[in-house]
């Protein structure tokens, strides 16, 4: 990483822990993030992507330490399943009983979660030490951006900071799973 790649990333890390929303790519697509104890940035990137907040958000991580009270309650052969699964394109929806704020999880009793293999959001979350809050960078029903421009021609300077970047590769935002049932929710 180069010296202004590392300034970028500490950068964007700052704007976040201060309550901003930062625009960055992920494996498949561009992603808006927030840190998930900040109610005022989780409810600001609702209203940038006209989403009922009620719906709930995603929260992505570098790192499978970070979740393990979260996994702790799962049966042995379910959390193997999750475990198995990360790093990697796979969102595991799993009950929460306090893990993830109630302005995160929405009117569900549980969390979607990723282990991200995508270099610079995982260095991001590692720069601010914990989860984010993750989603499509989008307004509802348009198409994720692909791009930094595209991003922006929906955001514009509604966004803090876009972190410029590369996106991982993949043709489809991940998969997401049912960690208790295994059950498909969304294909990737």
């Amino acid at each position: 990483m180069t010296e202004l790649s590392r300034y970028r990333l500490r950068y964007a890390a700052d704007l976040l822990r201060a309550g901003g929303v930062v625009c960055h790519p992920t494996e498949a697509v561009w992603g808006l993030a927030c840190v998930p104890e900040n109610a005022a940035a989780v409810a600001r990137i609702c209203t940038l992507k006209r989403r009922d907040p009620e719906k709930g958000l995603l929260l992505v991580t570098d790192s499978v330490d970070r979740l393990q009270t979260l996994l702790a309650p799962l049966p042995d052969s379910r959390r193997e399943a999750v475990l198995e699964s990360w790093p990697g394109p796979y969102t595991w929806v799993i009950p929460d009983e306090g893990f993830a704020p109630s302005w995160v999880r929405g009117r569900f009793s549980s969390v979607a979660v990723r282990v991200t293999d995508h270099p610079l959001t995982a260095a991001l979350c590692k720069a601010v030490g914990g989860c984010l809050v993750s989603t499509s960078a989008n307004p509802a029903s348009l198409e994720p951006a692909r791009s930094q421009q595209q991003a922006e021609r929906y955001f514009a300077g509604a966004v803090n900071y876009y972190l410029p970047g590369r996106l991982g590769g993949r043709r489809q935002p991940s998969c997401i799973r049912d960690a208790l049932s295994g059950d498909t929710l969304r294909s990737a």
